[in-house]
Protein backbone atom coordinates (compact mmCIF):
# COMPACT_ATOMS: atom_id res chain seq x y z
CA UNK A 1 0.00 0.00 0.00
CA UNK A 2 1.63 3.53 -1.07
CA UNK A 3 -0.21 6.66 -0.21
CA UNK A 4 0.77 9.66 -2.25
CA UNK A 5 -0.85 13.57 -1.86
CA UNK A 6 -3.36 14.42 -4.70
CA UNK A 7 -3.52 18.43 -4.20
CA UNK A 8 -3.99 19.83 -0.50
CA UNK A 9 -6.50 17.62 0.63
CA UNK A 10 -6.99 14.01 -1.02
CA UNK A 11 -4.98 10.95 -0.44
CA UNK A 12 -4.60 8.36 -3.58
CA UNK A 13 -3.47 5.26 -2.01
CA UNK A 14 -2.80 2.85 -4.25
CA UNK A 15 -2.65 -1.00 -4.21
CA UNK A 16 -1.35 -4.27 -5.19
CA UNK A 17 -4.01 -5.44 -7.17
CA UNK A 18 -8.15 -5.58 -7.89
CA UNK A 19 -8.41 -7.67 -4.70
CA UNK A 20 -6.93 -5.55 -2.64
CA UNK A 21 -8.05 -2.49 -3.77
CA UNK A 22 -11.48 -3.73 -3.03
CA UNK A 23 -10.52 -5.31 0.31
CA UNK A 24 -9.06 -1.91 1.30
CA UNK A 25 -12.35 -0.59 0.08
CA UNK A 26 -14.38 -2.44 2.47
CA UNK A 27 -12.50 -1.94 5.30
CA UNK A 28 -12.25 2.25 4.87
CA UNK A 29 -16.11 1.33 4.93
CA UNK A 30 -15.80 -0.52 7.99
CA UNK A 31 -14.05 2.07 10.09
CA UNK A 32 -15.66 4.96 8.90
CA UNK A 33 -19.29 3.21 9.96
CA UNK A 34 -17.69 2.40 13.16
CA UNK A 35 -16.70 5.97 13.70
CA UNK A 36 -13.00 4.98 13.70
CA UNK A 37 -11.93 7.00 10.18
CA UNK A 38 -10.80 10.61 10.25
CA UNK A 39 -13.22 12.87 8.55
CA UNK A 40 -13.41 12.04 4.83
CA UNK A 41 -15.58 13.73 2.52
CA UNK A 42 -15.43 11.04 -0.49
CA UNK A 43 -14.17 7.17 -0.69
CA UNK A 44 -13.52 6.73 -4.39
CA UNK A 45 -12.51 3.26 -5.28
CA UNK A 46 -10.78 1.81 -9.09
CA UNK A 47 -9.45 -0.81 -10.07
CA UNK A 48 -6.14 -0.61 -7.87
CA UNK A 49 -6.01 2.67 -6.15
CA UNK A 50 -8.73 4.22 -3.89
CA UNK A 51 -9.13 8.08 -3.78
CA UNK A 52 -9.77 9.75 -0.59
CA UNK A 53 -10.95 13.53 -1.00
CA UNK A 54 -11.55 16.01 1.74
CA UNK A 55 -8.91 14.80 3.72
CA UNK A 56 -8.24 17.13 6.91
CA UNK A 57 -4.76 16.17 7.36
CA UNK A 58 -3.27 13.81 4.43
CA UNK A 59 0.21 13.70 6.26
CA UNK A 60 -1.43 12.50 9.24
CA UNK A 61 -3.70 9.94 8.02
CA UNK A 62 -1.23 8.79 5.50
CA UNK A 63 0.52 7.57 8.26
CA UNK A 64 -1.49 5.86 10.14
CA UNK A 65 -2.51 4.08 6.55
CA UNK A 66 0.97 2.52 7.20
CA UNK A 67 -0.03 0.67 10.43
CA UNK A 68 -3.05 -0.73 8.96
CA UNK A 69 -3.26 -4.60 8.72
CA UNK A 70 -6.31 -5.21 6.04
CA UNK A 71 -7.37 -8.49 5.18
CA UNK A 72 -8.95 -10.76 2.88
CA UNK A 73 -12.60 -9.24 1.30
CA UNK A 74 -15.34 -9.96 3.88
CA UNK A 75 -17.36 -12.48 3.03
CA UNK A 76 -20.24 -11.34 1.45
CA UNK A 77 -23.68 -11.10 3.40
CA UNK A 78 -26.83 -9.52 2.84
CA UNK A 79 -28.99 -10.25 -0.33
CA UNK A 80 -27.71 -9.57 -4.11
CA UNK A 81 -29.21 -7.62 -7.09
CA UNK A 82 -30.77 -9.46 -9.49
CA UNK A 83 -30.56 -8.37 -13.34
CA UNK A 84 -32.82 -10.51 -15.61
CA UNK A 85 -30.83 -11.08 -18.86
CA UNK A 86 -31.75 -11.61 -22.50
CA UNK A 87 -28.67 -13.95 -23.83
CA UNK A 88 -28.91 -12.40 -27.01
CA UNK A 89 -25.74 -10.17 -27.64
CA UNK A 90 -23.81 -10.56 -30.76
CA UNK A 91 -20.87 -11.78 -29.09
CA UNK A 92 -22.28 -14.57 -27.15
CA UNK A 93 -20.89 -17.11 -29.56
CA UNK A 94 -17.33 -15.19 -29.80
CA UNK A 95 -17.13 -15.24 -25.79
CA UNK A 96 -18.21 -18.44 -25.82
CA UNK A 97 -15.65 -19.77 -28.31
CA UNK A 98 -13.01 -18.19 -26.15
CA UNK A 99 -13.97 -20.04 -23.15
CA UNK A 100 -14.00 -23.38 -24.93
CA UNK A 101 -17.67 -24.20 -24.40
CA UNK A 102 -21.31 -24.39 -25.61
CA UNK A 103 -23.55 -21.18 -26.24
CA UNK A 104 -25.73 -22.55 -23.48
CA UNK A 105 -22.85 -23.43 -21.58
CA UNK A 106 -21.54 -19.97 -21.51
CA UNK A 107 -24.63 -18.50 -20.69
CA UNK A 108 -24.83 -20.85 -17.56
CA UNK A 109 -21.61 -20.39 -16.39
CA UNK A 110 -22.55 -16.34 -16.40
CA UNK A 111 -25.58 -16.76 -14.63
CA UNK A 112 -24.38 -19.14 -12.09
CA UNK A 113 -21.67 -16.43 -11.20
CA UNK A 114 -21.72 -13.77 -7.98
CA UNK A 115 -20.63 -10.69 -9.31
CA UNK A 116 -19.96 -7.83 -6.76
CA UNK A 117 -19.39 -4.21 -8.07
CA UNK A 118 -15.62 -3.55 -8.06
CA UNK A 119 -15.81 -0.13 -9.16
CA UNK A 120 -17.77 2.67 -10.57
CA UNK A 121 -16.23 4.74 -13.69
CA UNK A 122 -16.81 5.76 -17.50
CA UNK A 123 -20.05 6.75 -17.25
CA UNK A 124 -22.59 7.55 -14.26
CA UNK A 125 -24.25 4.53 -13.59
CA UNK A 126 -21.80 2.07 -15.07
CA UNK A 127 -19.99 -0.80 -12.64
CA UNK A 128 -17.02 -2.54 -12.73
CA UNK A 129 -18.31 -5.63 -11.69
CA UNK A 130 -15.79 -8.91 -10.89
CA UNK A 131 -17.11 -12.66 -9.87
CA UNK A 132 -16.12 -14.54 -12.98
CA UNK A 133 -13.24 -16.94 -12.49
CA UNK A 134 -10.10 -15.47 -14.12
CA UNK A 135 -10.25 -18.24 -17.01
CA UNK A 136 -13.14 -16.30 -18.42
CA UNK A 137 -11.55 -12.89 -18.63
CA UNK A 138 -12.13 -12.14 -22.44
CA UNK A 139 -9.93 -9.15 -24.46
CA UNK A 140 -11.61 -5.97 -25.53
CA UNK A 141 -13.14 -5.81 -29.33
CA UNK A 142 -10.08 -4.89 -31.75
CA UNK A 143 -12.14 -2.66 -33.42
CA UNK A 144 -14.88 -1.00 -31.06
CA UNK A 145 -18.61 -0.03 -31.86
CA UNK A 146 -19.28 3.66 -32.22
CA UNK A 147 -22.69 2.90 -29.89
CA UNK A 148 -23.68 0.35 -27.84
CA UNK A 149 -27.30 0.17 -26.52
CA UNK A 150 -27.99 0.93 -23.53
CA UNK A 151 -28.47 -2.09 -21.15
CA UNK A 152 -26.45 -4.11 -22.92
CA UNK A 153 -24.50 -6.28 -20.97
CA UNK A 154 -20.54 -7.01 -21.38
CA UNK A 155 -17.37 -8.27 -20.88
CA UNK A 156 -14.04 -7.50 -20.95
CA UNK A 157 -10.91 -8.37 -19.41
CA UNK A 158 -11.93 -9.74 -15.75
CA UNK A 159 -14.89 -7.20 -15.83
CA UNK A 160 -18.90 -7.54 -16.53
CA UNK A 161 -20.65 -4.61 -17.01
CA UNK A 162 -24.31 -3.06 -17.87
CA UNK A 163 -23.90 0.07 -20.59
CA UNK A 164 -26.21 2.47 -18.53
CA UNK A 165 -26.63 4.49 -21.81
CA UNK A 166 -25.95 4.00 -25.38
CA UNK A 167 -22.34 5.25 -25.75
CA UNK A 168 -19.24 4.18 -27.76
CA UNK A 169 -17.83 0.84 -26.49
CA UNK A 170 -15.26 -1.73 -27.15
CA UNK A 171 -16.32 -4.45 -24.89
CA UNK A 172 -17.72 -8.28 -25.84
CA UNK A 173 -21.81 -8.07 -25.89
CA UNK A 174 -23.50 -10.84 -24.52
CA UNK A 175 -26.64 -10.20 -23.24
CA UNK A 176 -29.68 -7.46 -22.84
CA UNK A 177 -31.76 -6.31 -20.04
CA UNK A 178 -34.53 -3.40 -19.43
CA UNK A 179 -33.26 -2.78 -16.48
CA UNK A 180 -32.70 1.40 -15.42
CA UNK A 181 -28.92 1.56 -13.76
CA UNK A 182 -29.14 5.49 -13.87
CA UNK A 183 -32.08 7.55 -13.00
CA UNK A 184 -31.59 10.67 -12.11
CA UNK A 185 -34.99 10.90 -10.67
CA UNK A 186 -34.54 7.86 -8.46
CA UNK A 187 -32.55 7.53 -5.05
CA UNK A 188 -29.70 7.08 -5.15
CA UNK A 189 -29.71 7.69 -8.91
CA UNK A 190 -26.96 4.56 -9.82
CA UNK A 191 -28.36 1.74 -8.79
CA UNK A 192 -25.05 -0.04 -9.25
CA UNK A 193 -22.47 1.14 -6.03
CA UNK A 194 -19.21 0.08 -5.35
CA UNK A 195 -19.44 -3.39 -2.52
CA UNK A 196 -23.20 -4.07 -4.08
CA UNK A 197 -23.65 -7.73 -4.62
CA UNK A 198 -25.23 -8.85 -8.57
CA UNK A 199 -26.56 -11.74 -10.02
CA UNK A 200 -27.68 -11.93 -13.62
CA UNK A 201 -30.76 -14.04 -14.30
CA UNK A 202 -32.11 -15.73 -17.28
CA UNK A 203 -34.99 -13.26 -18.53
CA UNK A 204 -37.86 -14.87 -17.80
CA UNK A 205 -36.42 -17.83 -15.31
CA UNK A 206 -37.87 -15.59 -12.23
CA UNK A 207 -40.79 -13.31 -14.12
CA UNK A 208 -40.52 -10.14 -14.75
CA UNK A 209 -38.02 -8.85 -17.57
CA UNK A 210 -37.98 -5.40 -16.61
CA UNK A 211 -37.33 -4.89 -12.82
CA UNK A 212 -34.51 -5.34 -10.40
CA UNK A 213 -35.40 -6.96 -7.34
CA UNK A 214 -33.77 -8.13 -3.72
CA UNK A 215 -33.04 -11.46 -2.78
CA UNK A 216 -34.88 -13.18 -0.10
CA UNK A 217 -31.59 -12.03 2.03
CA UNK A 218 -32.51 -8.48 1.85
CA UNK A 219 -31.33 -6.95 -1.69
CA UNK A 220 -32.44 -5.78 -4.68
CA UNK A 221 -33.83 -7.06 -8.10
CA UNK A 222 -33.69 -4.80 -10.96
CA UNK A 223 -36.27 -1.77 -11.08
CA UNK A 224 -36.45 -0.23 -14.41
CA UNK A 225 -39.51 1.68 -15.76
Amino acid sequence: MRALRVGERALLVELAGSEEAEAFHAELLRRRAAGALPAVREIVPAARTVLLDGVADPDRLAAELARWTVGPLPARVGGAIEIPVRYDGPDLVEVAALWGVSVEAAVRIHAEAEFRVAFCGFAPGFGYLTGLDERYAVPRRATPRTAVPAGSVALAGPYTGVYPRSSPGGWQLIGTTDVVLWDTGREPAALLSPGTRVRFTVAGATGSTKGPRRTAEGSTTGGGR
